[in-house]
């Protein structure tokens, strides 16, 4: 993903990473590909994650480590998982509504040649 669509679900995916482990800010970002997205700039990753603790979203707090400097970790709160969740349903309803478009399209107008938005013969889904 790239552009505006990355800058508008940053959000949700960092949430998400953070839930699924405390992290910090530059392993976040190389998580990021997990989720399909790359290209993104850290300073923009880092700008997110300070308005999440600013919203008390994610808590941070210095960490030493043995191999390097000090380096702060992101936690997510109970505010916070509460935001996940309703962005998941948010998601979710996402999900259902661009199934529904990519549907219509390759039923109606697709393309000629039988090809899917992927560039491979059949149906295209989402998964």
């Amino acid at each position: 993903m790239y552009g505006s669509e990355v800058r508008s679900l940053l959000y949700p995916f960092l949430l998400l990473l953070i839930h699924e482990r405390p992290d910090h800010g530059y392993d976040l970002i190389d998580r990021l590909p997990c989720l399909e997205v790359t290209g993104v700039e850290p300073g923009h990753v880092y700008k997110m994650l300070r308005n999440l603790e600013r919203r008390r979203l994610v808590a941070s707090a210095w960490v030493t480590s043995p191999a390097g400097p000090a380096r702060r970790q992101y936690e997510l709160t109970a505010l916070g998982k509460t935001e996940l969740t309703a962005w998941m349903t948010r998601l979710a309803q996402l999900h259902s509504a661009l199934g529904a478009c990519l549907a219509r399209w390759e039923k109606g107008s697709g393309s000629p040649d039988g090809q899917t938005l992927d560039g491979k013969p059949g149906r295209y889904v989402i998964s």
